[in-house]
């Protein structure tokens, strides 16, 4: 059984409230390069772009990050056989990078992703935007924009749904 804790209209809103804070906190866009995780992440990140492009009048840079080669739960022959982590050769040298992913739960996903990152250039800072913050961190990493904090339990399962591939958008918790 699970039960939704977000629905379209307050992701939409978590979206906004972030899209406001990176703004006020980085003195507008000028910088900017928005990078998601894929799958979900890159979606939120789009998402994030467009709500920046409207608020700034300025459109910046969002890159797709596929952080398979570098997850530290793959073997090296896993590995091996992951696709290239970028889409884009983008140079980070210099820019102010936001990370965005759907879930923050142990960090280790984020810890791959700063990995891939930094293979990418030397940015001069990276923030960490994330629509749900379950808590449970295993690794010492903490966000920066956060769209709704739930506590859970280790056994509970978060689930969030986008509905450029899920048809809607909801954030539902069910036992694992």
């Amino acid at each position: 059984m699970s039960k939704q804790i977000m629905d379209e209209a307050g992701i939409r809103r978590a979206l906004t409230r972030m899209s406001y804070e990176i703004v006020e906190r980085n003195k507008g866009t000028e910088n900017l390069v928005l990078i998601g995780i894929k799958t979900r992440g890159w979606y939120l990140a789009q998402r994030i772009g467009d709500r920046l492009a409207k608020i700034e009048d300025s459109q910046l840079p969002v890159l797709s990050l596929d952080i398979s080669a570098y997850r530290d739960d793959l073997s090296q022959e896993e590995k091996a056989k992951a696709i290239a982590s970028f889409d884009t050769s983008f140079d980070l040298t210099g820019k102010t990078v936001i990370l965005v992913d759907d879930v923050l739960y142990t960090g280790r996903t984020i810890r791959a992703a700063l990995d891939a990152i930094m293979d990418q250039g030397r940015p001069d800072k990276i923030a960490l935007a994330i629509l749900i913050d379950r808590g449970h961190r295993e690794l010492p990493i903490r966000p920066d924009f956060i769209g709704k904090n739930i506590p859970t339990a280790a056994s509970e399962d978060v689930q969030v749904q986008v509905s450029e591939i899920d048809g809607t958008d909801a954030v539902k918790i069910s036992e694992a």
